[in-house]
């Protein structure tokens, strides 16, 4: 389980072990990730290679929503830019190894990568899921910059299952619902009035993202597709614009996911 606050991490282990039978034959372990420095999470990756040589499903499902705009990463970004999208793509990118080791001996299209959106992509992304003239600095507006980095995950997930589909990897995105998480700890108290009933027990989203990982029902065909709650794949999208963003454009579309790709390597090669 990989966390930056050992503390939690530990808690939440105890707590899930709990409710396991004592002939379980896994382990949950604690991993440090911090996703907001991205000079740390080589070591991370490296402290997960040493102890396991495959990888069968990586869930990037940290993030954070609504700080403040002038936050930033340590490296300078756009904090939600930063940690929802950029720190995960490198995550990933040095557990690929894992990821194929795995994909070479467990069964057909079980070995995944599952990214996190959200439903503010629908309603506060920019045009084509991403603006590339407010990178890396994001804009004034929280809202609009963790969107944004909602329609990052979603384009990354896509733009991951065209790089790794011949390596045997799925790569997805979920969308976990409206849950009562932390992740709502710095909007106001008074917003936060109208938004909680609209809320779910965080537990919901847990059956959405375990869904997204190990459900038999997903093949091959559905790589690149998008999980809703609590585990149902999306058969369309109102977001034209994003679902053109995805194609190349050969295909017709506006490669926006393929250059994102690209952005997201050049912030991070350098910490590979």
């Amino acid at each position: 389980m990989a966390s930056r606050s050992q503390d939690k991490a530990e808690k939440a282990i105890e707590a899930i072990s709990i409710g396991i039978s004592t002939d379980t034959p896994g382990e949950l372990k604690y991993l440090h990730l911090d996703l907001e420095d991205l000079t740390t999470i080589k070591a991370s990756a490296s402290a997960f290679a040493s102890q396991e040589s495959e990888l069968h499903v990586l869930w990037n499902n940290a993030g954070i929503g609504a700080v403040p705009a002038s936050w930033k990463t340590k490296q300078g970004l756009e904090a939600h830019i930063g940690v929802n999208c950029v720190g995960p793509f490198l995550f990933t990118q040095l557990l690929i190894p894992q990821l194929q080791a795995a994909a070479k001996l467990a069964p057909k299209d079980s070995v995944r990568i599952i990214w996190t959106s959200s439903w503010m992509t629908e309603s506060q992304a920019p045009k084509g899921g991403i603006d590339f003239n407010v990178l890396p600095q994001g804009t004034k507006d929280p809202r609009r910059n963790y969107a944004t980095s909602k329609s990052g995950n979603w384009l990354l997930a896509v733009e991951g299952a065209k790089r790794y589909c011949n390596d045997g990897i799925l790569s997805l995105v979920q969308n976990p619902g409206n849950l009562t998480s932390n992740i709502w700890q710095h909007v106001p108290k008074a917003t936060m009035m109208f938004i909680s009933p609209l809320l779910h027990k965080t537990v919901y989203g847990a059956y959405t993202a375990l869904w997204a990982g190990l459900s038999v029902e997903i093949t091959a065909e559905n790589n690149g597709g998008y999980i809703i709650p609590w585990g149902r794949l999306q058969r369309s999208s109102p977001r034209k614009d994003i679902v053109l963003a995805m194609k190349d454009e050969k295909d017709g579309g506006s490669a926006v996911a393929s250059r994102f790709w690209d952005w997201c390597d050049q912030q991070t090669k350098q910490y590979a």
